[in-house]
Order: structure tokens, then sequence, then C-alpha cells
């Protein structure tokens, strides 16, 4: 029997038509700095990539810095404006939170939701300009951001705003002026690129201080030859994305599905953060006292892959900083999985899913005695 992908959060399979502009990609020869025609040919393919991206996130090609992950682009963000000190929300991707360990962190509702009176009283209580990171759409929980009305706030106080975007690309409408942000962040392989590509997207007349430093490349705002293929794939990634938006609603059917038909099968088990407007591809499931590691190897062995929480530590779990900002105890942190659906799943995969975890929470969740 096949198996079955649930982690497109961890990274989407790459899309056919990605594939093939990449492979095209590889026979272009030459350094798109040059000057030569080889090298101008080889230009026009970034900027073309440069040019769809630029279209995913509503804003002019001369905005978007690539960057080598999304990882990149959010260090960048963060530490491009020296001198700011910087108030995060305590449900961000680890790369925001390490990014910024001494940063203020904004507390989340039981909901999942930024506390906007706890960062307004955060603005007001400091000294000196601030810069201001809120993600739209969380990679645990799905739950969607109040990020406009967070950064109207932050420039009602003066403070720059940055906007992880990385998982509601491709499932929400993107708009740098729309949200009000001055910096985006934006991945490939969360969208069905490749991994090992990535895009800060920046307001008009700002400028961050450079992390890595060499050459012109990027208006010598991130020194490094491109990555061509990388960067093609990119490109085709994100006009997919913006073509495909419209379709996004089939996912939230398929998801909405499974978690009905999940939790009608398992008491005592939750969707987390399911009262607050979610991207509709996402899943988060509790099953008390089962750990997390056990359940994701558990489905694994049934041919199913889904992950414990963010998929960017080096493979290690551990309790959900996102759960446990939302007040949840540390049994309920360590016993949520995502599940998370993407461009290839179907029906099918969701009847696979329900079918695994049904039958693994029968063996291993304690039965009250009689």
């Amino acid at each position: 029997m096949s198996r079955v992908y649930l982690d497109h959060n961890a990274s989407a399979p790459l899309k056919p038509e990605v594939k093939a502009a990449m492979v095209q990609a590889m026979d272009l020869v030459g350094n798109p700095s040059s000057v030569h025609g080889f090298g101008r040919t080889v230009r026009r393919a970034v900027e073309e990539a440069r040019a769809h991206v630029a279209a995913l996130a509503g804003v002019k090609p001369a905005q978007v810095l690539f960057t080598g992950s999304g990882t990149e682009a959010n260090n960048l963000a963060l530490r491009g404006f020296p001198g700011r000190r910087i108030i995060t929300s305590a449900i961000e991707h680890d790369s925001v939170l390490a990014a910024a360990p001494d940063a203020l962190r904004v507390p989340a509702d039981r909901n999942g939701v930024t506390d906007l009176d706890a960062l307004g009283r955060l603005l007001a209580e400091g000294e000196g300009p601030a810069l201001v990171s809120l993600m739209l759409a969380n990679n645990e929980t799905g739950v969607i951001q109040p990020v406009a009305e967070a950064a109207a706030l932050a420039h009602a106080h003066g403070a720059l705003f940055h906007c992880d975007a990385v998982q509601a690309a491709g499932r929400l409408p993107l708009s740098l002026a729309e949200l009000g942000a001055d910096l985006i962040t934006l991945s490939a392989h969360k969208i069905g690129g490749p991994a090992g590509v990535g895009a800060l997207v920046i307001a008009e007349g700002l400028e961050p201080e450079a992390l890595i430093r060499g050459g012109g490349q990027e208006k010598r705002r991130r020194a490094g030859t491109e990555n061509v293929v990388g960067l093609v794939g990119f490109g085709a990634a994100a006009r997919l994305a913006l073509e495909e938006l419209p379709g996004a609603a089939r996912l939230a059917e398929l998801r909405d599905d499974l978690e009905t038909r999940a939790l009608a099968a398992v008491p005592g088990a939750r969707a987390m953060g399911a009262a607050s407007p979610r991207v509709g591809n996402t899943s988060c499931l509790v099953l008390p006292s089962v750990p997390g590691e056990t359940q994701v190897m558990a489905l694994d062995l049934a041919g199913v892959a889904v992950s414990a929480g963010s998929a960017c530590s080096s493979g290690k779990v551990k309790p959900s900083h996102v759960l446990a900002a939302m007040a949840e105890d540390t049994d309920t942190a360590s016993s949520a999985i995502r599940v998370s659906l993407g461009w290839d799943s179907d029906a099918d995969a969701v009847e696979r899913f329900v079918a695994a975890w049904t039958a693994m929470a029968r063996r291993l969740v304690r039965q009250p005695a009689a």
C-alpha cells in the first residue's frame, strides 16, 4: 500500500511543473552577475522568478530580496535593523524566537490568537524604536493572527513590522500593503517549490543591514552567487500558488472532514485552535496522555506521515511552545500532532489517516477503570 504524506507544513512535495522548470534551468550556463550573453540569459531567469514571487506578495519585483531560506529571511528581518528593541509573539516559529532570544514576548489566548492589548502595552512602556514580528498563520495550529491590526498598532508607536508569512503563502491572499507590513518572509518549499530558497519582501525605502557580505548580489543586501535553479523553482511555485489560490477551500473541506471524523471516533481528543480562524490545511490534534512522538511513530508504521509540531529542530520532539503559550499543560503540549494537507492531498489520504489514528488511539489510550 502506498504511503500518505500529510506533513506539508514541514515541506511540501515538489510540484511536477516546478520540477520541469528546474530541470530546464539546469541547462543554463553562466553567473547571473556576468555581463556577457550567457550571464544575461541567467539573469533574466532570476528576474523572471523575482517577478513571480513579487506577484504572490503583491509588490514590485525590486522589493523581493532572495535568501537561502525562510529562516535566513527571518534572521535578516530581525537582525537587520540594529538598535531597535524586538517584540515578537510567544507562538512564533523557532527561527524568529532564536533570532531574537532577548525579545519581549507577547502572549496568546487559549484560542491561539496573539493578545493585541498586551502588544500595545509593551509598545507603550518601552523606550526607543521597536520592531514587531508576528506570523500570519501559525505553523502548528494554523490559527490566523491579527496581522493588519498589529501592524497598525506598531506603526502608531513608530515601530517597524515584520510578518512571517511562510505558512500563509498559497493558502491566504498576500499583500504587503493590505497587511500593513514593512517586511514579509516567504519560503519556496512550503508551496511546492525547492528547499533552500526563501525571500524577504521589503517595503520601498527600507534597507536592512546585510548579514552576509561579500559580492554585490541582491543590491548588496545579501552576498553570494544566486541559486539559479532553486530560484527558478521558487518562481514557478509562486506562480502556481497564486493561480491555485481560489482552490484553497478544497483543503479546508478535507481538513474539516478529517477533524470531524477523527474526533468523533476518539473520545477526549481535541483540535487546538479550532475556535479561531485557521488556514484550511492545518490541524493540530491532541490525544491526551499519548506523547506526540509516539503518535508520529505509530502513524509512520501505518504508512501515514505527520509531525509533532515544527520540523525545524533536528528531528527532536519537545513539548509545543505554541500550546504552552496557549496556557495548555505539559501533558497536552506533549501530546499534540500536526496534520497538514497540501496540493497532493485527497479524500483517500483523509480516510487513511482517520483509520490509522483511531486504531492507534484504541491501542494506546488508557481506558478508565471499570
